[in-house]
């Protein structure tokens, strides 16, 4: 259960298809707050993003949008850079849940996902739900098949766990997928044999995985999959009609460099549906 939801917004597409799952999933006990930024000091024009309107229009259309019974809904207007405000933001609320949109249609281009957002999912201190706004990218709720890949890292497990209680919460199919990396190796019978191993101990992974849902009485389907990771998964989203994927990431290295994670951020732009970010607490290093 989310009890506080925060949308930062610019008025723009993007940011309107992520408001709208927000209120989606809001309860009548959630409190969604809904956050402009507007860049520059006190004083300077206060458009917050290509919209053209000001902060105040875009949170007062954010304030007219219909909703759960219930739901309290809370704007703020923050100066400053998008991205730290943001956060400053999240955490000084307590929030639960971000959810963010991000351009693109489904190509790998450098700036799909857009730098405030990626910035936003290697630093949040919680989850964040990527919410991109193209016409081939699904929006429904509530979840009916939620896909979670796995490698038995700390950071898949992490995501694990949110993949079962949102599959959970919603009556989900819950989807667990391992995929083989093959793109370095042969097509000799050695390597072969070496794949057909690897396979095997991606089963047992998503097996041990299974039994985490067991005492939730889930629906669960496990796939393993070889070839290019970020490619398998979201042709597996694609084909299985996937509505929400839930995917660990990284945040910072101890001397500050960036670990967003290749995979998770190849994803982020390719992805048929929502992707919800988690990392692992504590194991930014690794």
């Amino acid at each position: 259960m989310v009890d506080r939801l925060l949308v930062p917004t610019d008025g723009s597409g993007p940011a309107t298809a992520a408001l709208e799952l927000a209120l989606a999933i809001a309860t009548a006990t959630t409190t969604v707050s809904v956050l402009s930024v507007v860049e520059g000091s006190e004083g300077s024009a206060s458009r917050p993003g290509p919209a053209g309107r000001t902060a105040e229009e875009i949170l007062a259309e954010a304030r007219s949008r219909p909703r759960t019974s219930g739901t309290t809904l809370e704007t703020a207007v923050r100066r400053g850079p998008p991205r730290e405000r943001i956060l400053e933001y999240a955490e000084r609320e307590a929030v639960d849940l971000i959810v963010v949109g991000a351009h693109g249609r489904r190509e790998t281009e450098p700036l799909v996902v857009g730098r405030v957002t990626e910035g936003v999912v290697r630093d949040a201190p919680v989850p964040v739900l990527v919410v991109r706004a193209s016409d081939d990218v699904r929006r429904r709720y509530p979840f009916e098949r939620v896909l979670v890949p796995t490698d038995g890292s700390a950071h898949a497990t992490a995501a694990l766990e949110h993949g079962i209680e949102t599959a959970a919460e919603t009556g989900a199919t819950l989807h667990l997928l391992s995929v083989v990396t093959a793109t370095e190796y042969g097509n000799d019978p050695e390597t072969q044999r070496l794949l057909e191993r690897l396979a095997e101990s991606a089963r047992d992974l998503l097996e041990s995985a299974a039994e985490r849902t067991v005492a939730d009485g889930l629906d669960v389907r496990t796939a393993v999959r070889t070839g290019s990771v970020h490619r398998e998964i979201t042709a597996y989203a694609e084909r299985e009609d996937v509505d929400l994927l839930v995917m660990g990431t990284r945040g910072r290295t101890a001397d500050g460099g960036e670990l967003l994670g290749s995979v998770t951020e190849r994803v982020l732009r390719t992805a048929p549906a929502p992707v919800l970010t988690v990392r692992a607490a504590g194991a930014d290093e690794h």
